[in-house]
């Protein structure tokens, strides 16, 4: 089978992306609404949600790295199988236990999900050509995913607005569009999704499953022996912390300053799908932030830019104001995440890259548990504002974090200081460059729509 060249792998990559999102747009309205019309509270609804997080924190890990022994296709087959049966169940759930078990299956899809897209379009374009620049793909698939959710919100608000449709709830129509689309998507991923892996028997899959905690441990062995890849996810850390000023108290801050819960909710529904927009903007400026500044300079750039966009939420008065720094900061963490997730992936080799995105993606569940605690008890003692400003702190501390890959960078295109010209712009010679792929043997990655903000896209 004839390798996919750069450009049929990027499309590839960015439709099944596309895909990917587009129901979640779907049920961005309405998921909260229809569990309240069918007969649950909004603190049961807070409680299903630790459903989601246990199942993420448990399997984040051990799918990842099974995702690096055993492929990246069939795991993700398994993930989006497992999401349609969730929506199937949420289509139909009454009580508290069946979206309990709702929520379950969603967490199993994320943490099966988690990465093994990214990680076959980085190798598959790698394998295509040694010295592409793949972070312009990745910062291209924040714009397509920030696409796809703005413009499934507005689809799943249109559905509610059409229904009822007979015996099914104007509520229930999005997810229903949602469970058709989540069967195209599983359809397009086995067409599109090529992976040139040998051939292999049950004994050849038990063994994959039985070398995946392996990999885990190589993963984590990583971060010991690597200090670029070690802060890099410490990155994580912060932001899953002080994303919870722009996910999670923003909608009670905008309710401060409107004067009452239902006037923010009413600005809220279109400030999200508008709020993805900008994120999607803010991902289309990767490709100049990195021939600019360079990938290390700009992430760090950003952390800076994003923490004053919180402040701005915090401290500016009247709504619009509020709902201007919400934008600007959504399309900060939009030009943020590529950035990072490109600078993660030149840490590593290909066998582990799922197993070191699972970590990354699962320092930011502590943190961001830690951070709901922490700053709602924070605004409860003193003003929602207080918090804001807290979490804007720690937003921005992290920028430091990004120095030893810049530092890196410099030392490699010091190195090699005639190999700039056969490279991509600021991908492997660049001041944002963090060096090459280290061999792992050698030294050296739901209550938020309960408050209408959007959730994120990593």
């Amino acid at each position: 089978m004839s390798v996919l060249s750069v450009r049929q792998v990027r499309f590839r990559y960015l439709t099944l992306y596309g895909l990917r999102w587009l129901p979640t747009g779907l049920l961005v309205p309405v998921m909260i609404l229809l569990m309240q019309e069918r007969g649950l509270s909004l603190s049961q609804i807070g409680l299903l949600a630790t459903a989601q997080g246990l199942a993420v924190l448990a399997l984040e890990l051990p799918t990842g790295g099974l995702a690096d022994a055993l492929g990246r296709k069939p795991v993700l087959v398994v993930a989006w199988a497992v999401c349609l049966a969730s929506l199937m169940l949420f289509a139909v759930a009454d009580s508290f236990w069946v979206f309990f078990l709702v929520w379950a299956l969603q967490g199993i899809y994320r943490a099966l999900d988690s990465g093994p897209l990214e990680s076959w379009y980085v190798d598959a374009t790698l394998a295509a050509d040694p010295k592409a620049e793949y972070e312009r793909g990745l910062g291209w698939a924040g714009t397509v995913s920030g696409i796809a959710i703005g413009a499934g919100a507005l689809l799943g608000g249109g559905l509610v607005a059409l229904g009822p449709i007979g015996p099914v709830s104007a509520l229930t129509l999005p997810v229903l569009m949602a469970i058709a689309l989540q069967v195209a998507a599983l359809i397009a991923l086995t067409v599109l999704l090529v992976e040139h892996r040998p051939a292999r028997g049950a004994a050849a899959v038990r063994a994959s499953v039985a070398e995946a905690p392996r990999m885990v441990g190589q993963a984590v062995g990583l971060l010991r022996r690597n200090r670029v890849l070690l802060a890099l996810v410490a990155v994580e850390l912060f932001w899953g912390f002080g994303m919870i000023t722009f996910e999670s108290l923003l909608p009670v801050r905008l309710a401060e300053v409107v004067g009452g819960a239902d006037r923010a909710a009413a600005l809220l529904g279109p400030a999200s799908s508008a709020a993805w927009l900008a994120n999607a903007a803010g991902a289309a400026l990767t490709p100049l932030l990195l021939r600019r500044l360079g990938a290390a300079p700009a992430a760090a750039l950003m952390r800076v830019l994003q923490g004053v966009t919180v402040v701005g939420m915090g401290l500016l008065a009247g709504p619009v104001g509020v709902l201007i720094a919400y934008l600007a900061c959504y399309t900060v963490h939009g030009a943020s995440n590529p950035l990072h997730m490109g600078l993660l992936h030149r840490q590593v080799d290909g066998p582990y890259r799922t197993s070191v995105l699972s970590l990354n993606s699962m320092m930011g569940q502590p943190a961001g548990a830690l951070g709901a605690v922490v700053l709602t008890a924070l605004a409860d003692a003193t003003s929602i504002s207080v918090a804001m400003l807290v979490g804007a702190v720690v937003l921005a501390v992290a920028a430091p974090l990004y120095l030893p890959a810049w530092r890196a960078g410099r030392r490699t295109a010091d190195a090699e200081p005639d190999a700039g010209e056969h490279r991509p712009a600021d991908s492997a010679s660049g001041p944002g460059h963090p060096g090459p792929a280290l061999d792992p043997a050698g030294p050296v990655d739901p209550v938020t729509v309960a408050v209408a903000a959007p959730a994120r896209s990593d």
